[in-house]
C-alpha cells in the first residue's frame, strides 16, 4: 500500500469516526462502546503502521525526546486555562466536586491523545507536510481548529473551548510534534472543564449504567 493510500484511508477513517461520534455518542448515547471501540481501532492502526514503518511514531509525534521542552510551552497555557475554568465555574455556580473526576483524569488522556492524533496530527500534520500544499500554516491551523470545534457540536461551551485549545495546540504540534504532552493536557483540561464550567459528570455518563450509579 503506497503512502497516498494510507493518507486516503486515514481521511476516510477520520470522517467515519466523526460521524460515529454524532451517531453513537450524541444520538444513541452509547458513549462507552464508541469511545472504547474507536480507541482500540485507532491504537491497532497506530501499532500496525509502527510495524511497517519504523519512523512513523516519531513522525506523528509519539515521542519522548522533546517531552520536557513541549511541557514547558504547554504548562503555562494549561494553568491559565484551569484558572479560567474555576473562575467561570465560580461565577456560574457550576463547579461539581466529586471523586468521579479521579478516574476521568487517569483515563481521559488516552482518549485525548487519540483525538489529538486524528484532528491535529493527521489532519493538520498531513496538510502541512503535503509537498504540494497551497495553504499557509495559519490556514491549516485554523481549518483543524474549526473542524475540532465542530466535532463538539452542539455544546457551545465545548465548541469555544476546543477551538481555542486547537489553535494553540496546532501551532505547538506543527513546530514540535509531541502528541504525548498534548494528549495528557487535553485529557486533564477536558476533565476539569466538564466538572467546573459544564457542571457535567462524564464518569456517570459513560459508566453510570454499567455500574448502576
Amino acid at each position: 500500500m503506497h503512502q497516498i493510500n494510507f493518507k486516503t484511508f486515514e481521511l476516510i477513517a477520520i470522517i467515519l469516526t466523526v460521524l460515529g461520534k454524532f451517531l453513537f455518542m450524541d444520538y444513541l448515547n452509547w458513549r462507552f462502546p464508541f469511545v472504547l471501540s474507536a480507541t482500540i481501532l485507532w491504537c491497532a492502526y497506530i501499532w500496525y503502521r509502527s510495524k511497517t514503518n519504523k519512523g512513523i511514531l516519531k513522525y506523528w509525534g509519539f515521542r519522548t525526546d522533546n517531552f520536557t521542552k513541549v511541557l514547558k510551552v504547554v504548562l503555562p497555557f494549561g494553568l491559565t486555562a484551569i484558572l479560567a475554568f474555576f473562575v467561570i465555574g465560580g461565577i456560574q455556580g457550576s463547579i461539581n466536586p466529586t471523586w468521579h473526576i479521579i478516574p476521568v483524569l487517569l483515563f481521559y488522556p488516552l482518549w485525548g491523545s487519540i483525538q489529538q492524533f486524528l484532528l491535529i496530527g493527521l489532519v493538520a500534520g498531513n496538510l502541512y507536510d503535503n509537498p504540494n500544499r497551497k495553504l499557509s500554516k495559519h490556514a491549516i491551523v485554523l481549518f483543524a481548529a474549526v473542524l475540532f470545534a465542530l466535532v463538539h457540536y452542539p455544546d457551545y461551551w465545548l465548541i469555544g473551548g476546543t477551538f481555542i485549545l486547537a489553535i494553540f495546540y496546532g501551532y505547538v504540534y506543527l513546530k514540535e510534534k509531541n502528541l504525548y504532552v498534548l494528549g495528557i493536557f487535553h485529557g486533564w483540561l477536558g476533565a476539569l472543564f466538564y466538572y467546573t464550567v459544564l457542571d457535567q459528570d462524564p464518569f456517570l455518563e459513560i459508566f453510570g449504567k454499567l455500574l448502576n450509579l
